[in-house]
């Protein structure tokens, strides 16, 4: 479930705001082990995943660094070379 949890922080663009929910979606399923709750705990979900929405927009914004921008196109494409590389079929 985690490994669709993405890096966020010092790209070029910035980290959408429909990227920040998948994030704090994916979190949020994680740590309470629902892919999808039920009714009777639904309202305690979407308030969990909208209180870690509202923190990741504030640490993204607080988060400082001096290393450039990274091009999310360029990463993408080292991700799939990495991917290429470790289940290629020998």
């Amino acid at each position: 479930m985690c490994r669709s949890i993405r890096t966020l922080f010092n790209f070029e663009p910035p980290a959408s705001e429909d990227e920040i929910r998948a994030a704090s979606l994916q979190f949020v399923r994680k740590l309470s082990g629902f892919a999808q709750p039920s009714r009777a705990n639904a309202a305690a979900f979407d308030r969990a995943v909208d209180d870690v929405a509202a923190a990741a927009h504030r640490l993204l914004g607080a988060l400082q660094t001096a290393s450039p921008t990274r091009n999310r196109e360029v990463e993408a494409m080292k991700a799939r070379a990495r991917a290429k590389e470790r289940f290629a079929q020998t």
